[in-house]
């Protein structure tokens, strides 16, 4: 009966729907969250958690997903994957640019180029910027450089949610 699990129990052995459930029970209206997960987060089915995904996706509340590279974290070789969520997706505040009933796809697993060490790699901060120009030109807020929005095949996509439901709610990016 927990008020955060408005879209079904998140299994017992597995925290991260848990986790996501929380972050977006604890947003205000025109708040968002920011989460890194492991990549299996965009495609289990294990425990309920694909119903889990499929809410969230039909609730409208997953903006963007970002796939990263291994090696990225010094306490973890795998690669892991950035969830932005909000409650409302409608122009105002955090954007002129109304995006209810999409989700934002940005493919960064090839990315990485700054080796640290022969077990870490890192983003230089020309790829930090590309990455975060798509995100504010997608939104059109006030950090975008003024370019229009575009798909780039094999880095980022703009997806309504009926695409995202054709491909089973899985949200890895390369999709």
């Amino acid at each position: 009966e927990d008020p955060r699990w408005k879209y079904g129990i998140p299994p017992a052995r597995n925290a991260n729907y848990a986790w996501l459930q929380h972050m977006l029970a604890r947003l205000s209206k025109v708040g968002r969250a920011g989460i890194v997960l492991a990549n299996g987060s965009m495609t289990t089915q294990q425990s309920g958690e694909g119903d889990i995904r499929k809410a969230m996706i039909k609730d409208d509340v997953v903006e963007c997903m970002v796939a990263l590279p291994g090696q990225l974290f010094s306490n973890t070789q795998i690669p892991a994957c950035l969830w932005f969520m909000r409650k409302d997706k409608k122009a105002g505040k955090n954007g002129k640019k109304d995006r209810s009933g999409e989700i934002l796809f940005i493919d960064c697993r090839k990315m990485g180029a700054e080796q640290l060490s022969r077990t870490q790699i890192a983003f230089t901060e020309e790829e930090i910027h590309k990455i975060a120009q798509i995100y504010h030109r997608w939104r059109e807020t006030e950090f975008s450089d003024g370019e229009p929005y575009e798909d780039v095949l094999g880095f980022c996509y703009s997806a309504e949610l009926e695409e995202v439901e054709k491909h089973g709610f899985v949200l890895t990016p390369g999709r």
